[in-house]
């Protein structure tokens, strides 16, 4: 329904302005009855609003997986640097050790130099850790929307992610059953196919219902052509519209649109593709990483018992004390390894 007014001031004969004559209100309506191109291209806006939901639902999704792994990568780098430092105090006491026994001359120069160097390695590598998690933390805390000098730090960390998913091909299926973008390209080939479709249908005929509304007014001259003057003036009917000749236009738009199907398609089989590999290689990622995290598990008990057996013999003043710090440090060295599994 159009509403609308205006002013003009008729000299002679009033003429039509825009199909109607002058009136100072005039509104006009109509409604279709049979008008398919009208009705696939509003079938084709809702799906291009579906379209736009399933992106937005898809950037959503992709902010929310690059969060998590900040906060997985930050965490993990935490604790690395938390066993890093362990293993410096253990340099430390294997250091502190080492120069008692060189000055009492019942160790060797190198033995001090190796344990001065492997406690220098030992800071630069926590200082790398620091870094990288002063990084992270910024990075995670940006991705928040907070400013760069605030950081992020993770309460307790992610260790393993258990798997949900039983087989390779159920994760391949959830893959391409849950993946937005197939769900994007999905409803953009639909919207194609409507406009497709409403470009085909323009060569049939339409029908509408239409009512115009006129309130005229004297000083357009009307009693003075006209017998008989009437200031409200009303119309109703239906309309019929046959096209005869098939348009250019609405033809040229279809050749687009279908090519633009064409790519869709395309699009729709590489991501297929992708999506299904990617799957098969998070799962078996998954698997190898789960069996890596049992492997090392067992590693650091291994670990863990020697060092209680060495701490034993120690109190009994059956080893020196450098074999159990060394223990201690392979103890740490088995934790890192699990941690990184």
């Amino acid at each position: 329904m159009i509403v609308g007014s205006g002013l003009a001031y008729s000299t002679g004969f009033p003429m039509s302005i825009e199909g109607s004559a002058p009136s100072i209100v005039e509104a006009r309506a109509i409604a279709s009855i049979f008008n398919r191109p009208q009705r696939l291209m509003v079938e084709k806006s809702r799906q291009d609003e579906q379209t736009s939901k399933i992106s937005t639902e898809e950037r959503r999704e992709s902010v929310a997986y690059r969060a998590a792994i900040l906060y997985v990568e930050a965490g993990r780098i935490a604790e690395a640097a938390k066993a890093v430092g362990q293993q410096i105090a253990s340099f430390e006491r294997i250091g502190a050790n080492a120069k008692i026994l060189l000055e009492e001359g019942r160790e060797l120069p190198l033995e001090e130099k190796r344990a001065r160097l492997k406690l220098a390695q030992a800071k630069q590598r926590l200082q790398r850790l620091q870094f990288d998690q002063e990084s992270a933390e910024t990075d995670l805390a940006l991705l928040l929307g907070l400013t760069p000098t605030d950081r992020v730090q993770p309460i307790e960390p992610e260790r393993s992610v258990p798997s949900v998913i039983d087989s390779e091909t159920d994760a391949i299926t959830n893959a391409l059953r849950n993946s937005r973008e197939l769900q994007r390209l999905d409803s953009q080939l639909k919207a194609k196919g409507l406009e497709v479709r409403s470009y085909e249908s323009a060569r049939l005929p339409t029908f509408d219902l239409v009512a115009q509304y006129g309130r005229f007014a004297r000083f357009n001259n009307y009693d003075k052509f006209f017998n008989r003057f009437d200031a409200n003036n009303a119309q109703f009917g239906m309309s019929f519209r046959i096209p005869i000749v098939p348009s250019l236009a609405s033809r040229a738009q279809k050749d687009i649109a279908s090519s633009d199907i064409v790519a869709l398609r395309t699009q729709v089989t590489t991501a297929r593709g992708r999506i299904a590999v990617g799957a098969r290689r998070a799962w078996q990622l998954v698997a190898q990483q789960q069996l890596s995290t049992e492997v090392a598990k067992l590693d650091l008990e291994v670990a863990r018992d020697q060092v209680s057996q060495l701490l034993a013999l120690y109190e009994e003043g059956r080893i020196p004390f450098k074999q159990l710090e060394e223990a201690r440090l392979q103890e740490n060295e088995k934790f890192l390894a699990l941690f990184d599994s």
